[in-house]
């Protein structure tokens, strides 16, 4: 049995003590075998003291806030020289579709990482020069069925993987899946507010369908929907984790942590965090706790996914079942 903590998108910068970043949050953090969180925006030496103090095993680095290449890869470099393993991106295509293996308990966990957001060029690994796994998807503008007879009405916004990629993404896990024990993909995707772009649902169950354990997204920057399909979990986005990014001070104040375990019995439970006014991150209890796991299991509904809410904590059923 492996225990994993997950956590949103973090951003850690200009703080005087950042080994405290994640301090409200240790309690929810020790414990667990492994720890993840995608890593958006540049990272220097005394700000990984955050996420080494955080006891954060693995980061994703596929994100559009990785750019250019060169900040990607010096990244890596402290990622590196804090010993925290890293995924999504790398010197060439193929160390960015690597994944980061680690083991526990004599089992091994692989986590792949892929972005869907990215700058227009040049963001993209490729055989020969750095840079992000991605997994992008085109845009195309259906008109509403009944424009003919109401005009103006707002066009249906359909959205597909790009075929190469989705094919890269399945052939990564199928590898992964071989050559591990378990599987995760780390996907940043999406658009904030509750609604899934029909892509998300797409790469989110190929990636299932090829062998992952369980799919984390994030990007959004708000909560989204977390859908049970063949007996194993889409967290389609967890939210924004710590983050000191200017842009998103006072915005998307509210994010999940997700606690799996692997094994005979699987689970999955979420507990809802929160940005308060000094902006520090740190769990929700009570009233507010229930409202946003009640949300939780609204939008999971519409997934035909059951999620309980009880004492601040939200379990998610139908683990393992035909899977």
């Amino acid at each position: 049995m492996i225990t994993l903590v997950l956590g949103g998108d973090v951003n850690i910068q200009g703080r005087t003590k950042p080994s405290e970043a994640f301090a409200r949050l240790d309690p929810l953090l020790e414990g667990a075998d492994l720890r993840f969180v995608n890593l958006e925006g540049p990272l220097d030496a005394p700000m990984a003291e955050a996420l080494t103090a955080a006891g954060i095993n693995v980061v994703s680095c596929a994100n559009d806030v990785t750019h250019p290449p060169a900040a990607a890869m010096a990244n890596l470099a402290v990622l590196d020289g804090a010993k925290i393993a890293h995924c999504g991106a790398g010197a060439n295509l193929e160390a960015a579709h690597a994944p980061a293996v680690l083991e526990r308990s004599g089992e091994k966990v692989a986590f792949l990482a892929y972005t869907s957001l990215r700058r227009a060029f040049g963001q993209a690994a490729q055989s020969g020069s750095p840079g992000v796994a991605q997994a992008f998807a085109t845009t195309a503008y259906q008109p509403d069925p009944r424009v003919a007879e109401i005009p103006g009405r707002p066009p249906v916004v359909r959205t597909t993987p790009v075929p190469e990629h989705l094919e890269r993404l399945v052939a990564d896990v199928k590898q992964a899946k071989t050559e591990n024990d378990h599987v995760v993909v780390s996907m940043h995707w999406g658009l904030p507010g509750p609604d899934l772009a029909e892509y998300q649902v797409t790469y989110g169950r190929a990636a299932i369908d090829a062998g992952a354990d369980l799919v984390a997204g994030h990007g959004p920057h708000s909560i989204q929907a977390v859908e049970v399909y063949r007996g194993r979990a889409i967290l389609y986005s967890l939210g924004n984790l710590v983050c000191d990014w200017p842009a998103m001070r006072g915005r998307h104040l509210d994010g999940l942590l997700a606690g799996c375990m692997f094994g005979d019995e699987p689970r999955l439970e979420l507990i809802p965090v929160r940005r308060g006014a000094d902006n520090e991150c740190e769990p929700l209890a009570g009233d507010e706790a229930a409202k946003v796991l009640r949300y939780v299991a609204d939008v999971s509904a519409l997934r035909s996914t059951t999620v309980t809410v009880r004492d601040g904590i939200a379990s998610v059923a139908g683990l393992g079942v035909g899977a």
